[in-house]
Order: C-alpha cells, then structure tokens, then sequence
C-alpha cells in the first residue's frame, strides 16, 4: 500500500499543469502542518520498512545457504530434501525475495520522491524569479531610472544594497580614520614645539 501511495504521489509531482496551480499545490503542501506531520510520521515509518529490507536480505541469504546444502547433499548421495520439505523452503525463498523487493523499492521510491520534490521547488522558484524579472524588464522600457534599478529585486537586490552599504560605512570609516590621523599629526606637532625638543629625538 505504501509503494502504491509512493508511486500515485510521484505521478502527481511530475503531470503537467498550469504554473499557478502548481505553485498553489507546493505551497499547500510547504505550509500545511498537517502535511509536515505526516512527513515526520513517514520518516518514522521509512526507518521500519529499512530495518525489514535488512531482515529480508537476512532471510534470502539464510534460505540461499539451505538450499545450497541440500544440493551438496544430493551430490553426496544423502538424503535429499524432497516433496512438501523442499516445496516449503522454496516458498519461504519466494516470501522473502518478494518482501525485500518490495522493501528495496519503497525505500529507493522515497529518495526519489524527496529528490524530485526539491528540484521542482527550486524550478518553480527560478520561474517564479524570471517572470519578475521580465515583467521587471518590460515596464521600464522607457524610464532610464527603473533600467537602473532593475536588477533591484529578491535576493541579488537585497545582496546590492547590503553591499553599497557596506562600501559607504567603509568610506565614512576611511575619512574618520584620516581626519585621527591629521589631528594626532597635528598635536604632535603642537606638543614638539610647546616643548623645543625636536620631534625625531621624542
């Protein structure tokens, strides 16, 4: 059932559809406590299905090792497994190769789930971005002013700012610095002169 669940979600993720209602959709699903509930829960629920993939490999490996002694048996001339014995072992073979299939593929689906819903955030980001952006561009076509400050919006903008900002503190800290440096110069000069020694000698 949860391999089912995975898979309708997966086609979910990837059917095509109209931006907004995708965006609608993420958003929803980004935001929902009840959604990020259930995630906590199915990453609870992945921990489980991983320590039953590894008992089923277990299992395989167990009923490999038993048959592969019945046919050592069966070349030496003992006593074979025959009838309802080998019939048994062999079912148990197929149970368990049937659950660590089921297991390895649940586990293998939720990685790619997670992948998947990460990069189609990032897409829907980046278009989200670019449709600012050329709305943006195609208002300001004959205003120098907004072509100047196009490229002022989202994060870059933010990152402008905060850079012209920084640049103005480390200029008005640069012409702090040389009006200290004047002023200190010129009570040096001050106290040499007060005091008739010579500078290079103090």
């Amino acid at each position: 059932m949860l391999l089912m669940f995975e898979m309708v979600l997966f086609l979910s993720l990837i059917i095509p559809m109209p931006f907004r209602m995708k965006r609608k959709m993420f958003t929803f699903i980004s935001e929902n406590p009840i959604v990020s509930k259930l995630q906590y829960w199915m990453k609870i629920t992945f921990v489980f299905i991983l320590i039953l993939f590894i008992d089923s490999v277990n299992r395989v490996y167990r009923v490999q090792l038993e048959l592969a002694a019945a046919g050592k048996k069966a070349e030496g001339g003992g006593t074979v497994t025959i009838g309802s014995e080998r019939m048994e072992v062999q079912a148990r073979k197929f149970y368990s190769q049937r659950n660590m299939y089921l297991c390895g593929f649940t586990l293998f689906l939720s990685l790619i789930l997670n992948r998947t819903y990460i990069m189609i955030l990032d897409v829907l980001r980046l278009e989200e971005e670019n449709k600012k952006l050329k709305g943006e561009n195609v208002g300001s076509g004959k205003h120098s002013d907004q072509l100047a400050n196009a490229g002022e919006m989202g994060e870059v903008g933010k990152l402008r700012k905060e850079l012209a900002a920084k640049e103005r503190d480390i200029e008005t800290l640069k012409k702090q610095s040389e009006g200290l440096s004047r002023e200190y110069n010129n009570m040096g000069d001050k106290f040499t002169v007060q005091d008739g020694t010579p500078k290079k000698d103090r």
